[in-house]
């Protein structure tokens, strides 16, 4: 009886100086779902960077990219639950639970909640060849020509997939536009740009440099309330206020480790999110990349799960509406 005592007391002891050492001489590894380069991972390169000093650990970036981001998500749901490997994903967390037939994970029980990084605003642009200028005027253009209308996006899944998605349903017209899928964001764009589509819902990552060369027409928001606060952006009303009532879409990023991560580990990692969140070369940068930095309840693992569950039932209820799955 006195030897198993001992054991578990020096297995505690143990456990506990592994989580005090976290993350030791071990790198942290943020997978990002998709290629380098792009607005998701700029995000995780960034948080990266301002990891280090918290956590006290060198922190490194993996792209593990393909399958609409599922791949990267199930390395890091199967990742041991240590704290080493971590996921840096957007809204792909909530939406694949409603565009998947076969997923392999459960985006609420398979992974432990960390906080939210940052918001990204969307934009609706549409063709430099459209004849309107307001949103009021392009929206009565849409309708006066139902069913000519051709929708962008970036491929099933995609930032700008979800948002034509729920703006079709927001706005409720009598015939569907053609929605025209591209391989990314980049064709996507140069079509709109020489007038081969007619309209694009995008993240200001992707749309915010279009817009202010004039190669593009912006005409609003997708969040609740106007950009105040945006140079570029500032002067464009939200779909909310110009009728869509409810409509508030961001492409938010956040930070999830496999399921059954030691809590102090988890502890120490959101300590370290809430200290880069506040760090201004942090904030600068993303900034620059269109992004708001959370400073909100989202940033607990409470609050982060507890958002992205809302976000699950409200983009499923779309997709569902819409008929759009992959298996």
């Amino acid at each position: 009886m006195k030897s198993l005592f001992t054991l578990s007391v020096l297995a505690l002891a143990s456990t506990a100086a592994l989580a005090q050492a976290f993350p030791g001489d071990k790198p942290v590894t943020l997978v990002v779902p998709f290629a380098a380069g792009g607005p998701t991972d700029r995000v995780a390169r960034d948080l990266a960077e301002a990891l280090r000093k918290p956590l006290g650990g060198n922190v490194v970036v993996e792209n593990a990219a393909g399958a609409g981001g599922t791949i990267g998500a199930m390395k890091v749901a199967r990742a041991k639950p240590d704290g080493h490997t971590l996921l840096v994903w957007h809204i792909g967390m909530a939406s694949t639970a409603g565009l998947y037939r076969k997923l392999q994970f459960n985006a609420l029980n398979d992974f432990d909640y960390l906080g939210m990084i940052n918001d990204v605003p969307m934009t609706l642009i549409g063709s430099p060849k459209l004849p309107a200028n307001t949103y009021r005027d392009f929206e009565n253009y849409i309708r006066a020509n139902s069913g000519k209308i051709n929708l962008a996006h970036a491929g099933l899944g995609s930032a700008s997939h979800l948002c034509g998605l729920m703006w079709q349903s927001a706005i409720k017209l009598n015939t569907a536009m053609t929605t025209i899928p591209f391989s990314g964001t980049a064709p996507a764009m140069t079509n709109l740009v020489g007038g081969q589509v007619d309209v694009m819902c995008d993240q200001t990552t992707n749309t915010t440099a279009q817009i202010e060369g004039g190669r593009v027409k912006a005409f609003a928001v997708t969040t609740e309330k106007p950009l105040s606060g945006h140079k570029l952006l500032k002067d464009y009303p939200s779909l909310a206020e110009m009728g869509l009532k409810g409509f508030n879409l961001t492409i938010w990023h956040g930070l999830n480790g496999p399921k059954g991560l030691p809590a102090d580990v988890a502890k120490k990692l959101n300590d370290a999110l809430k200290v880069a969140l506040k760090d201004p070369e942090f904030i600068k940068k993303q900034e620059g990349l269109g992004a708001i930095v959370v400073n909100d309840k989202r940033v607990t693992p409470e609050g982060h799960k507890a958002f992205v569950g809302a976000e699950i039932t409200k983009l499923k209820a779309v997709i569902d509406a819409a008929g759009q799955f992959a298996d």
